[in-house]
């Protein structure tokens, strides 16, 4: 799931409408985040946003797949490769990607505190 330096730095420069981004390597790939919330996945040099039931018919139409993780697992993720016309038009790669940021706020969870236990 490598992540070319050169298709993340193109990837950041398209998303430039959007606002600053950061990326971040993680289990081979990367996130892509905003204001700390991730919204999107680098692997294998293709980009994935999040998605539910908003957005997903945006991508299925354009007959694009889930993310899977591991070839020989049927495992996928909630993101979905971006559309190479998407990509590569800024506009609408903004618009896709504020689709995406809405999804992960509207399914952010924070992480639960552990309850200290206490010895008696």
């Amino acid at each position: 799931m490598a992540v070319g330096e050169s298709y993340k730095e193109y990837v950041v420069d398209q998303l430039g409408k959007l606002g600053f981004v950061t990326v971040k390597k993680m289990f081979g790939g990367a996130g892509i985040y905003y204001d700390g919330l991730i919204f999107g996945l680098l692997a294998n040099d293709v980009l994935y946003f999040k998605v539910d039931d908003s957005n997903k018919s945006d991508y299925e139409r354009a007959g694009m797949k889930p993310f899977q993780p591991f070839d020989d697992k049927p495992m996928v993720m909630p993101y979905y490769e971006v559309p190479v016309d998407i990509l590569e038009n800024r506009e609408l790669l903004a618009e896709w990607a504020r689709k995406a940021l809405f999804v992960s706020r509207n399914n952010y969870s924070k992480p639960k505190k552990q309850k200290k236990f206490v010895s008696r």
